[in-house]
């Protein structure tokens, strides 16, 4: 029987110790109907035990630590363990309909896991989730700050962002080098853009990736010398100060004068 997991450095792992903090994640996901609810990585199940006692969750689990789920296996015997990476994961062979995200990421795969949920965002209506500090404050960034950039706009172009609190370095196991923050998503009424999704993301990536540049010229590989673009709005502009609906503007006057795209 294991007493306790080891954490592993290679799967960035931190153990939450604090059950006081567990049981504030877990009831803010504010669930008003049943519904199923995935935590990713619960490591020994500590915020687990919690998100159990709340009836609507209709809770499973995916954990890629073999020790891990041996202990869940011993401590949680009735608890759906999906074994494997969530990265890798097909979320559509085991949710047919919306689900919940919930879980302390792991750091080093943050944003990988943004990127998919985005991927599945008509699917996944909240995620409550403990991240690093310094990308929890990038996410919920409003425009005009210094620290929103490319994630912030894509997941804001689909979720409302709350911060909700933050965490001490102190309440981990081992503790991190950094402080953490847990925070909520909740998926807008925006079913979809008024734009080429794909165009969209390609405009914001390209605008950011030289953030201290006007757009006039940080846009350029994709304007093209023939467009005229006298009128277009934004362009002595920096990124960090156009919201979703202005980098939607953006993206229709690039498809219009670039019509290949």
């Amino acid at each position: 029987m294991i007493v306790r997991v080891r954490a592993k450095k290679h799967l960035g792992q931190h153990f939450l110790t604090d059950l006081n903090i567990a049981r504030k994640i877990a009831s803010s996901l504010q669930l008003q109907t049943a519904m199923p609810v995935l935590e990713i990585g619960p490591g020994m199940g500590v915020l687990t035990q919690f998100l159990l006692e709340d009836s609507l969750n209709q809770l499973s689990v995916v954990e890629i630590d073999a020790e891990s789920v041996a202990y869940l296996q011993t401590h949680y015997p009735t608890l759906p363990i999906i074994e494997g990476d969530f990265l890798k994961l097909s979320l559509t062979e085991y949710f047919s309909t919306p689900f919940c995200v919930v879980g302390n990421f792991p750091y080093n795969i943050s944003s990988q896991i943004f990127f998919k949920v985005l991927a599945h965002k008509n699917q996944v209506p909240i995620v409550v989730c403990m991240i690093q500090k310094e990308v929890a404050l990038r996410l919920a960034a409003p425009p005009g700050s210094k620290t929103y950039g490319i994630l912030s706009v894509l997941l804001q172009a689909y979720y409302d962002i709350e911060y909700l609190f933050t965490v001490s370095e102190q309440v981990f196991q081992p503790p991190p080098k950094v402080k953490s923050a847990v925070i909520r998503l909740s998926r807008n009424t925006r079913l979809a853009l008024d734009c080429d999704e794909k165009l969209f993301v390609t405009v914001v990536k390209t605008a950011f990736n030289q953030r201290r540049k006007q757009l006039r010229n940080s846009l350029k590989p994709l304007l093209g010398k023939q467009v005229d673009i006298s009128t277009w709005p934004y362009l002595d502009d920096r990124p960090e100060r156009l919201g979703v609906d202005a980098f939607i503007e953006l993206t229709n006057l690039i498809a219009k004068g670039l019509p290949e795209l």
